[in-house]
């Protein structure tokens, strides 16, 4: 029988899984059978979403939350032990926790700015990907990387410098680990969203002239959800994904391609 989908018993990290896409993947993958530890910085925002998540998997003991602010070493290195220490062993790590541009002028833009979307984009990335490279190099039976970037890695954006820098850091980042880490079995790819509808992107999806500009530029003719993802962390996470490392997954609905 062909099950590479089937994620039971293993562990799985996703940074950011409070909410958004975050929330979206680790739904997905506590419904193929995996353990999933979801980290947030928002205390009443991750306790809810641990609720949430134990009720709609119906197995609350394969659901664990931590708070945690990726942008800071120290935090990261206790969520990610205590994540272990939860789950047994994280097969699959998502650093997907990130903040958005505040549409900024570079003209205009203070090194304050800059630095607040690279400290967690770029910083928060690197330090939850070490902290579990490390445990998969230690443990000796590989597993996967991902990195949630962004189609601003690809595509000028104004206003956006500093974000767009940000999700380009990562995809290069994660090309890098590709290669540096594959001798420990360890694969690393990045998912790039398109315009898709969270709490982060509702501001702009609720002006009318955003959406009379961006929604025709999408062949698929609609803004993605955060279930458009869960497909692709299953995906990453399981063996059917055993061969693909350094990749970027576009999850746009085709935006990039008109």
């Amino acid at each position: 029988m062909y099950r590479p989908f089937d994620l039971g018993g293993r562990g799985v990290v996703v940074t950011g899984g409070n909410g958004g896409i975050g929330y979206g993947m680790a739904r997905a993958l506590l419904a193929a059978g995996a353990k999933v530890a979801i980290w947030g910085s928002n205390p009443e925002k991750t306790a809810t979403a641990h609720r949430t998540l134990a009720e709609e998997c119906g197995d609350g003991a394969r659901v664990h939350a931590f708070g945690c602010d990726v942008g800071d070493e120290a935090q990261v290195e206790r969520a990610f032990a205590d994540s272990v220490a939860a789950l047994g062993r994280v097969d699959a790590c998502f650093a997907n926790a990130g903040v958005s541009s505040k549409g900024v002028l570079l003209t205009e833009m203070t090194l304050d700015e800059f630095r607040r979307v690279q400290r967690v984009n770029v910083e928060g990335v690197f330090l939850t990907l070490r902290a579990a490279a490390r445990h998969m190099a230690q443990h000796g039976q590989g597993g996967s990387l991902v990195a949630t970037a962004s189609t601003a890695a690809v595509e000028g954006a104004a206003r956006n410098c500093h974000y767009g820098a940000s999700k380009g850091a990562v995809t290069a980042m994660v090309r890098a680990l590709a290669v540096e880490l594959a001798r420990h079995r360890i694969r690393v790819n990045s998912i790039l969203p398109g315009w898709i509808a969270t709490e982060m992107t509702q501001r702009s999806f609720s002006n009318p002239r955003f959406a009379e500009a961006v929604l025709p530029r999408v062949p698929a003719r609609r803004w993605g959800t955060i279930d458009d993802f869960g497909g692709v962390a299953v995906y990453l996470a399981s063996d059917a994904s055993a061969y693909a490392t350094g990749e970027q997954f576009l999850i746009d609905g085709g935006y990039t391609k008109f």
